[in-house]
């Protein structure tokens, strides 16, 4: 099975969605235009817009003789406080998205790429057992539609000249005496017999040879 994808880490916005409650509500607007500057958020933005001009209004309605408009900004700040503090909380995972610590992704990138050799392993088991199975499921012909995952096989024999560039370290002289050998002379039957044929540059046997499958 695919490598299951690793747990996000450990939650993280704690202060930032505390400010609303620490500050009785003023420090609301200044959290969501963090947020929305941090998320690149209109919708955030125009949110502490509203807290914005909320908090505006009952400050100005406290700062009036009036006992009503007094009484009135002492509820409005009681709810801006309560509705800020409850709305950082509720907005915290997509402002502070959690991802899994760096050594737990390379564990992961590790495992996926484990699974990939095991798939092309496989893949060649099915070549070398039943080539007219190979064939049906396309292995190695990733400039075909399949269903098949072969974990990244390229049939050297088959494929057209842009797959092959797909190879590491093959540049366009390479692949035209590629194409021109098997042209002539039909197809290979390993890595060693086209790094010899077609005189490949040393080192590049193991890199290609770790992606390359022969159909016949």
């Amino acid at each position: 099975m695919h490598p299951p994808v690793p747990p996000p880490g450990e939650p993280r916005g704690f202060m930032w969605a505390f400010v609303p409650f620490l500050t009785f509500g003023i420090g609301t607007p200044f959290s969501f235009l963090y947020a929305a500057v941090r998320r690149h958020s209109l919708h955030l933005g125009a949110i502490a817009g509203s807290y914005g001009a909320g908090t505006a209004a009952w400050m100005l309605m406290a700062l009036s003789d009036d006992s009503v408009l007094s009484a009135l900004s002492i509820i409005m700040m009681m709810m801006l406080w309560v509705a800020g503090s409850v709305h950082a909380f509720a907005v915290r995972p997509s402002v502070f998205p959690r991802e899994p610590p760096q050594n737990v992704r390379n564990e992961h990138a590790i495992k996926y790429a484990k699974y990939r050799r095991a798939l092309r392993e496989e893949a060649r088991a099915l070549v070398a057992e039943d080539p007219a199975l190979a064939h049906e499921l396309r292995i190695g012909r990733p400039d075909l539609p399949r269903g098949y995952d072969d974990g990244g096989l390229i049939d050297v024999n088959h494929v057209p000249p842009a797959t092959l560039a797909m190879l590491p370290g093959l540049d366009e002289e390479i692949i035209d005496r590629i194409v021109r050998r098997r042209t002539e002379q039909g197809g290979f039957i390993s890595a060693e017999e086209m790094a010899v044929d077609i005189d490949l540059p040393p080192g590049l046997l193991p890199q290609i040879a770790e992606y390359a499958v022969f159909l016949p």
